[in-house]
């Protein structure tokens, strides 16, 4: 009797003992998911701290691809759990396509600005184009947008050291998000109001002129704002871009921001666009990606380390952190984006 009772004990103890295995594995399991992503959110999505925080509060590892915005709504999904884009017109463009995905979420924003070279924002201010205040740059789009159309040089606006006409040197408005965006809030600009379909047939031929200039164009955010690093006021004198680009490479490297930081200027466009990054589950896989994004401690760690204005972070009074001066603590001046319709026959017309 005691005997058996022992063995009792014994394959009690064993079903306990695998009972917990199992249930300490389960609790350990981490699902991976897969998706495309925008250049620009490559350094959040490989930010330690956040990886850390999705595989340990949420089981949740994000693998990704990096593409542009309009290439990843339009192109084939097929076997990706997600798609992550930088703006609203993307998703309506994705709902054109394929139709209304399982779930989506707008996680991130951030302001469409113009980046530039010291020399270059001052001969913008002295010539009318900009105005700065307390320290924030700002650049009248009216007036650059008639700047750029009337084909004034560089020399006319007193750089002579620079080749060429005024313009945006911007991403391919066909594949890239921030592109996209500056051709939508150029087509705002030709109207005067917001593009729509009416005024579509006298802006497009003036739009396609602008970007006919441009020559070739980078497909990736994160390529356009390297190169314009890189490569000097001469081969990139303006650019556009987002905002959080500058405060998330401050905030990564400071001691190279040190060095540069008296050369590099940030100029907001008014008005201008917010870029929306909003996160597309194609499947139920993908929707755990909209929770764990949203977590608290990941919003805080993407305004303070990769700076895209974030639910509470969407006024930054704190940005001091950052070293950059100019920041602006809030945009007033803010211009709806043409609606998908729209962009869409933008996107065709500058194919």
């Amino acid at each position: 009797m005691k005997t058996k009772l022992i063995g009792l004990g014994i394959l009690a103890a064993v079903i306990i003992a695998a009972a917990a295995y199992v249930f300490i594995s389960n609790s350990q399991t981490v699902t991976e998911i897969n998706g495309y992503v925008g250049g620009e959110k490559i350094g959040l999505l490989e930010d330690e701290e956040v990886q850390d925080i999705l595989r340990d509060r949420y089981r949740l590892v994000i693998d990704y691809a990096k593409a542009g915005s309009i290439d990843m709504v339009t192109d084939d999904a097929e076997g990706r759990d997600f798609l992550f884009p930088s703006n609203q017109t993307a998703l309506e463009l994705y709902k054109q396509v394929h139709g209304d995905p399982v779930k989506s979420e707008i996680i991130l924003n951030t302001p469409i600005v113009l980046y530039t070279r010291s020399a270059v924002a001052q001969a913008l201010v002295d010539s009318g184009l900009a105005v700065v205040t307390n320290g924030v740059y700002t650049v009248d789009m009216e007036k650059l947008t008639e700047t750029i159309e009337a084909g004034t040089t560089w020399e006319e606006i007193g750089l002579p050291q620079l080749y060429g006409s005024v313009s945006v040197g911007t991403t391919d408005p066909t594949k890239s998000n921030s592109g996209n965006m500056f051709a939508g809030l150029l087509a705002n600009t030709l109207c005067g109001g917001v593009a729509d379909e009416s005024n579509l047939p006298e802006i497009l031929p003036r739009l396609q002129n602008i970007f006919q200039k441009l020559g070739y164009m980078e497909s990736s955010s994160s390529d356009l704002f390297d190169q314009f690093l890189k490569t000097g006021m001469g081969a990139k004198p303006l650019i556009a871009g987002y905002e959080n680009q500058l405060l998330e490479f401050a905030a990564e490297n400071p001691d190279t921001w040190e060095q540069i930081k008296g050369d590099i200027v940030m100029m907001y466009p008014t008005p201008t666009v917010w870029s929306s990054h909003v996160y597309i589950a194609l499947d139920e896989a993908g929707t755990a990606g909209i929770d764990a994004l949203l977590d608290e401690d990941i919003q805080r760690l993407a305004w303070e380390k990769h700076g895209f204005r974030t639910g509470v972070y969407d006024t930054p009074t704190d940005a001091a952190h950052f070293g950059v001066s100019g920041i602006a603590e809030e945009l007033t001046q803010v211009a709806p984006m043409p609606d998908a319709n729209t962009m869409d026959r933008i996107i065709k017309a500058l194919s």
